[in-house]
């Protein structure tokens, strides 16, 4: 059985006041009733007495509703939904090999595309674009407004020949990214790497030093190495070791399986919230309203005279 809440529940004490006047209604001796009519002789009616004594429960009744809204009555809303958030950082690779020909376009042209695809259908998840070669740019903040990443494609790229951008050194920006989404609280987090060469800052053991820091702060690489040579060593350590995939591509089709593969690992996960408590001030006004005027309609004719 669901009890009602209640915001003052101590005030629903003061009930007690309207039940002591219905008490004191009905045990009072009243008599017959009679009507002001001067050298008149009528018989009693218990019919007309009930009827009086039912319009003088009617301000009793008037007052325990009042009660009952001071106490401030709630009712629980319907459970509500939430959507777990995944924050996913987008690490691309703009060097000079990224302008080698894919498809009906160049690596990077495919990579941007299938990143686009990518985005819709994993709508109300924070996304972020990180463009590097031997340095990198955060083209935009992790949002679930993605339009700024859909516009990115004819800006940036290896075909703008950007200068600190020849090179690729994915240690420096796995590291950039891993800084932004420690800034986030709240959700899962993920970084997802697309290039097509070797690292010079991952020699080593380095990869390794990397990768476990970032499984540290539960951050998971997925990296797609998009080329036709076979995936760097050092790659694979910083993906194996973070809990995500390494996926080796080298045409439009493979790069966009590899992005629905990708979103069946992480399904989305949907949190189940407890109901709020609302006001639940509606009924109780109505039912007030209804016995006031009832009230008032009783004044023009049924009610107690004392003769």
């Amino acid at each position: 059985m669901t009890v009602l809440p209640f915001a003052r529940p101590l005030l629903l004490v003061l009930l007690a006041v309207p039940v002591w006047l219905v008490v004191q209604n009905w045990r009072r001796q009243s008599g017959h009733l009679v009507l002001p009519f001067d050298h008149a002789r009528h018989r009693s009616s218990r019919f007309l007495g009930g009827l009086v004594h039912m319009a003088e429960l009617l301000p009793p009744a008037i007052l325990a509703v009042v009660i009952l809204l001071l106490a401030g009555p709630q009712q629980l809303a319907e459970p509500r939904s939430r959507k777990e958030l995944t924050n996913i950082e987008f690490c691309v690779d703009i060097s000079g090999s990224m302008g080698s020909s894919m498809g009906d376009g160049t690596r990077y042209d495919a990579a941007m595309e299938a990143i686009n695809q990518f985005v819709d259908y994993r709508k109300g998840d924070a996304f972020g674009l990180t463009f590097f070669g031997n340095s990198f740019l955060h083209w935009t903040p992790l949002t679930s407004d993605v339009s700024a990443i859909k516009c990115a494609t004819p800006f940036m790229g290896p075909h703008r020949r950007i200068r600190g951008f020849g090179g690729t050194e994915i240690g420096k920006a796995v590291l950039a990214c891993r800084k932004l989404l420690m800034e986030r609280e709240e959700g899962d987090r993920m970084i997802v790497l697309v290039s097509d060469g070797y690292s010079s800052d991952l020699r080593g053991s380095r990869s390794v030093e990397i990768a476990n820091d970032l499984k540290a702060e539960n951050v998971v690489v997925h990296s797609i190495h998009i080329a036709e040579t076979e995936v760097p060593p050092d790659i694979v350590n910083l993906c194996v070791i973070t809990g995500g995939e390494v996926f080796g591509v080298n045409d439009p089709q493979a790069l966009e399986h590899v992005f629905h593969s990708i979103d069946e690992m992480h399904q989305t996960r949907v949190l189940q919230m407890a109901p709020d408590a609302i006001d639940d001030f509606a009924p109780y006004c109505m039912t007030a309203l209804s016995l006031l005027a009832a009230a008032v309609m009783c004044l023009f004719g049924i009610r107690f005279v004392p003769w």
